[in-house]
Parts: structure tokens; sequence; C-alpha cells
């Protein structure tokens, strides 16, 4: 069985094609910077060069028609057509409390994904793009949509609830729901794995962190709390997105700028994060050149996104009464080595010590702690695609 992720970003398409008798990986690549100048599909099939395509890549669509070319080109592809894929998984971001598992998906399906774009509005829209591109050039292929938000169903109520009148959750479902479980899951399990230890009996905070970023508290195998929310606009400061902010700024901003609910909500979602701060980008790596150069607002960027990220960490290991283990993941956690050893630093308290040497590496697996360092620090590239390859079969076999 030939099972093709599709992994849709706010503006990044992952992809890895699988041959799931093996759980092998026949090609695998990554469509960057979709919407902005230098846009680029990597691609990457196993036993063949790397090859990569600069393109004017606009939106999400055409981005997974680039993906599909690649995979049965002549050159560089690794299968002769597009018959040969058996399923396809998608990354669903958000539905609400309408699915707590993974589904096989259908009209109502994405009805159901559509109906929640307002609670995601940067990440639905891509999905349901992903899925239509699909259905269109593979009609005949079943398509599963595996959810951001099933791994932080473990959450207590205490957790998850806001306080505002118990019947906005009742009639509406205003609630913490978590996103970036796919991930979370992944390397909090590969984690355990590395260090030799139970899953059930560690302590972990994962830091996803990247264009879109959220951090989690894992507890003995289970999720118990996680920095996004009811949207994958709160928590940590993001690449356009505000993260946590006064709730009283949103009618603040309409009064005064004479705003629309759907003009304050693009403002929040589009135009903030370390996009608004720094005046530069929404791409970490365009920050950290432009704050090395001497652009001020470039470094208050990344000194606001680290110390969100340190409070975040403290929170977690005092609501877990400790941690055992912090990973790294994601595009910035995988990448950066100064911001890792920034966040690292800034919880020392809690028996972090890093390893430069270590820490001097982009994308390995691998500890960066020094040895006998209290609290372990890992990097761990994030398999999101892996963990949606294994539910796209399990729910095909159904």
């Amino acid at each position: 069985m030939k099972v093709l992720v599709v992994n849709c970003g706010s503006s990044s398409i992952k992809y890895q094609l699988f041959q799931m008798e093996d759980e092998s990986v026949l090609a695998k690549g990554l469509v960057e910077r979709i919407g902005l100048e230098g846009s680029v599909l990597t691609h990457e099939p196993v036993g063949k060069d790397k090859t990569v395509i600069n393109a004017d890549i606009k939106n999400h669509t055409i981005g997974i028609s680039l993906v599909l070319e690649a995979l049965v080109d002549a050159k560089h592809g690794v299968i002769s057509s597009m018959k040969e894929i058996d399923a396809i998984g998608h990354r669903g971001v958000h539905a609400g409390e309408k699915f707590s598992d993974s589904v096989l998906v259908t009209p109502s399906v994405i009805k159901a994904i559509e109906e929640c774009i307002e609670m995601a509005p940067l990440h639905n829209p891509p999905n349901i793009s992903g899925i239509n591109a699909c259905s269109e050039l593979m009609p005949n292929v079943p398509q599963v949509a595996v959810f951001d938000t099933a791994f932080h169903q473990t959450m207590p109520k205490k957790a998850y609830m806001y306080a505002l009148p118990y019947e906005a959750y009742e009639k509406h479902g205003i609630r913490r729901y978590g996103f970036h479980g796919t991930s979370h899951k992944y390397v909090s399990q590969k984690v355990a794995e590395l260090m030799g230890k139970d899953y059930k009996d560690l302590k972990i905070i994962t830091c996803h962190l990247g264009n879109g970023s959220s951090i989690a508290a894992i507890q003995n195998g289970q999720c118990i709390d996680t920095s996004m929310g009811f949207t994958p606009l709160a928590g940590l400061v993001m690449g356009t997105r505000c993260g946590n902010i006064d709730p009283a700024i949103i009618p603040f901003l309409m009064k005064k700028e004479n705003m629309t609910i759907d003009e304050v909500d693009n403002y929040i979602n589009k135009k903030s994060g370390v996009l608004g701060i720094s005046g530069v980008s929404s791409d970490f790596r365009d920050i950290e050149k432009a704050a090395a150069s001497g652009n001020e607002r470039a470094q208050l960027a990344l000194d606001i996104f680290i110390y969100e990220v340190v409070k975040c960490i403290g929170s977690y290991a005092a609501a877990m009464n400790g941690v055992d283990v912090i990973v790294f993941t994601a595009g910035v956690g995988e990448n950066s080595i100064s911001m890792r050893e920034d966040i690292a630093n800034g919880v020392e308290y809690l028996g972090t010590k890093i390893d430069n040497e270590k820490n001097n590496v982009r994308g390995k697996e691998r500890e960066i702690s020094v040895d006998g360092s209290k609290v372990k620090v890992f990097i761990i590239p994030t398999n999101e695609e892996l963990v949606i390859a294994r539910d796209t079969k399990r729910i095909c076999n159904k």
C-alpha cells in the first residue's frame, strides 16, 4: 500500500510518499515560502538526486500540483502514474468537537472543516485546497483527514475551559483545542524511545517552533495542556499571528481604526506576530539576518518570541510539578542554533544545561544537553507525515 501524505501549513507544504508495508519513504519534499518571494519546491526521491524547483508558488493549490508532477516525472519521479497511490492522508487542523479521531474524507467532512474556517483561517483553507486538488487529479483515491486536535483530547477540563459563561461552551464549543497534535505526539513518543524510558513515566515539554508555534505539556503519556487554544491564533507570538493578547484590544482597535470584524481578524492573524513587530518578514530566517545587521525591531521580535517560549516552558513545568525532558522541533526548533541556546539558558533554573558543540547542528536528531543535565534537552525533527500515514492506513483498512 502506497500512501501520499500532504501536510499543508500556513506557508508551506510538506509531503512524503510511503510504502506502508515497511513504512519506508519513497520520496519526500517541502514547498517553502508560499505567497512570499523566493518560493521553492525541494523534492527528494529516494535513490535519486535531490532536485530544487524555483517557481512562483502563489497558493497551496499550485504547490500541490507541482508536488504531484514531481512524483511522476520521468527523471526524478518515483512512480509511473498516479494509479500507484492507494490513499492520501491530509493534515487537518481544526474540526471543533466534530471529530476526535481521523476520518475518511467525504463531502460532509469537508463541510465540517469549512464550518471551522473561522476558528483556523490560516490553516483550514489550505487543508481544503489540498483535499480538493487531490480530488481533482485523483478522484477515485480515498483520502483521510488526520486532525491536529485529536492528541490534545486528554486535557483535563480545568485546562481546556475558558472563564466565559458556561453556555458559550455548550452552545458553540468554545474551549481550548490545541494544534500541532501529530507533531507533539511523534516527538514526545520518539524522545521516550531515545531515552530508553517508558513514555508513561516521563514529564515532557515539546516545543514545536516555526511560522506557527505551540508548546505542549505531556505527563504520563497524555497531553495535559498546550499553548494554542480555541484557534491556532492563541499562545506564542508566531510568524503573522499575535498569540495571547488582552481581548479588550479587539473592540478598542475596531473603534479607533474603524475596523470591521473581518479587518481586525485579518490584522491579528496575518499582519501581526514577528512580521508586525519587525516590519521585515514572517520568516524567522529573514528576521535573524536583519537582527544580525543591526535592525532593532527585528531583534525585538526575536527577544519577544524567546521570552514567550521561556515563560510557557516554565508554566508547564509548574503544571506537571517538574519536567524530565524538553524537545525542540519544527522549522525554528530544529534549525535555529542561537534560539535553542537562548531558550534553554532561559530555563536553566529547571536544570537544563546545553552542550554548545552538540547544539551546533541543524535538523538532526540528537540530545544537546551536557552529560548529567538534570533536565534533558533534545532536537527531534518532527515526522507528522508518518503519524498521518499510519492513521490513513488504519482508517482505509477498516
